[in-house]
């Protein structure tokens, strides 16, 4: 479903939209009503997508406030959807788990584990399905295999034996996407999801079919701070290479982002480096040495957050070097005291990590490739269209690579064939939560030893996180492209700080 324009992306990209249109447009004493407003400009004359044009404009009117940074309304009294804006207005807004939230009245409350028999039975006289059950859930009635669903198990054997792809595993697709079993169920059957173990990659969100999953934006705390003439500095995360066009190149979408609004634009592989040379160096000093038994990237918010919730015994071997972001967001503080930095990324986690007590010095936004369309539809920016600018001429091809799965292990392997010939390396990298924890039991075992072990919460690497607007395999053409292009491959040796133009 990612690869497809559909719907529901066009639903967020016209909430957001709006959203933004307000933040630039609106005078002080309007913009409550006009927030108010923006279900009834979506949803107007009749219901598009649900039952109703009542449902549908009670859905929007949550991703209004999701959007906004804030909760969503509770079910059992009326409230504004402006209730609360006043701490919400704010330019020091931060967001507030949950991140991931599950919108009540999109939700479709599927079923969450269930094997069914479709019409496609042919009541064929082996009935295999009946003999492999393991439970007798499974009975022949007027010819047509029916399965009891008190007695069946989920073990999948009467499905993996029916010769005609009869019997069908229903199952919700934000529990199947999410790597940590954190989807569960309500009172009334309707998805939600345990706090406890979730790391808010997005996955559920991306995957919903109803889109009653969604995350909360900083665009409308971002859009007025622009608009009140502050410094804003753009750093931005080597996946945007693809993500508004093929033909928007990096100097064309950095003109766009100045126009914008943003002060300087600076690309977020110049932390990616830094982040190699220290791993590198790192790698070298205690894994080579037998001191710690593997080390652990750090750069992924999601992976991390899996590795100390479930797996906290390994925290002393996850990297403690800055992620990338951070990194990139306190050297453009050093240069710039006074600024606002915002990352603009592919990634949800990056929301909560910004919000860390130790990162919010450093990095005042964090907005998504998705959100950041709409903010170009919302001021008639068309990337595409831009004078190209001076251009990101900074970092390397190994930084770049963090972009995809395998970027990271891969630069910093590169870095130690490079500073350190002599010393062998294994590399192990995971993609998708369900293989990370896979890779972390595994090290758990010892069966890691002396590896360098990068995880990545989203399948593919960053390129195909939740906040991403094209399909993953587009973008990391593009972005071979890029990597291609760069004047320097690998970073020098004795990097330790970002040097901005």
């Amino acid at each position: 479903m990612r690869s497809v324009e559909t719907p529901i992306k066009k639903i967020r990209r016209e909430v957001f939209t709006e959203i933004c249109k307000v933040a630039f447009e609106s005078t002080k004493e309007s913009f409550q009503d006009e927030i108010e407003a923006i279900p009834y400009h979506i949803v107007q004359e009749r219901a598009t997508y649900r039952d109703s044009i009542y449902r549908e404009r009670a859905v929007a009117s949550e991703r209004v406030r999701l959007a906004m940074g804030m909760s969503l309304r509770p079910e059992n009294r009326a409230v504004h959807i402006t209730a609360g804006m006043e701490n919400s207005n704010i330019n020091e807004k931060y967001y507030e788990p949950p991140l991931m939230q599950v919108i009540p009245s999109a939700c479709d409350a599927c079923e969450p584990n269930k094997y069914q028999v479709s019409n496609m039975c042919r009541g064929c006289v082996a009935h295999p399905c009946k003999q492999v059950c393991p439970k007798e859930a499974v009975s022949i009635i007027r010819g047509k295999s029916v399965i009891d669903q008190d007695k069946c198990i989920k073990c999948g054997k009467c499905k993996a034996i029916c010769p005609y792809d009869a019997i069908s595993r229903m199952e919700r697709p934000c529990a199947r996407a999410c790597g940590v079993n954190a989807i569960e169920s309500d009172a009334q059957g309707r998805a939600e999801i345990n706090p406890k173990k979730c790391v808010s990659c997005g996955m559920c969100m991306v995957n919903c079919p109803f889109g009653a999953i969604s995350d909360k934006s900083q665009i409308f705390q971002l859009a007025r701070a622009i608009r009140d003439g502050e410094e804003i500095i753009a750093e931005v995360a080597p996946a945007f290479i693809g993500q508004f066009g093929k033909d928007v190149t990096p100097a064309k979408f950095q003109t766009a982002l100045i126009k914008l609004g943003f002060k300087e634009v600076y690309e977020v592989a110049l932390g990616a480096d830094i982040g190699a040379v220290s791993e590198a160096h790192h790698y070298a000093a205690k894994v080579s040495t037998g001191e710690l038994p593997f080390l652990l990237t750090s750069c992924c918010p999601s992976w991390s957050m899996l590795a100390k919730k479930q797996f906290p015994d390994l925290i002393e071997s996850v990297s403690e070097e800055l992620t990338p972001m951070v990194a990139s967001a306190r050297s453009i503080k050093k240069q710039h005291p006074n600024a606002h930095v915002v990352f603009i990324g592919p990634c949800a986690a990056k929301k909560l990590e910004a919000s860390r007590t130790h990162v919010r010095s450093d990095v005042d936004f964090v907005i998504t490739f998705e959100e950041l369309q709409g903010m170009f539809e919302a001021r008639g920016i068309e990337p595409a269209d831009m004078e190209p600018g001076k251009g990101l001429h900074n970092a390397t091809a190994a930084g770049r690579g963090y972009a995809v799965a395998g970027g990271v292990a891969s630069a910093i392997e590169r870095c130690l064939k490079e500073y350190y010939p002599d010393i062998p390396v294994c590399i192990e990298h995971a993609e998708g939560l369900a293989d990370c924890r896979k890779v972390l039991t595994m090290a758990k075992a010892g069966k890691m030893k002396g590896c360098l072990i990068e995880g990545m919460g989203c399948p593919g690497g960053c390129m195909g996180g939740a906040g991403t607007n094209v399909p993953f395999r587009t973008a990391e053409t593009e972005l071979k492209k890029y990597k291609a292009g760069s004047s320097r491959q690998v970073p020098p040796e004795d990097l330790i700080e970002i040097e901005l133009p």
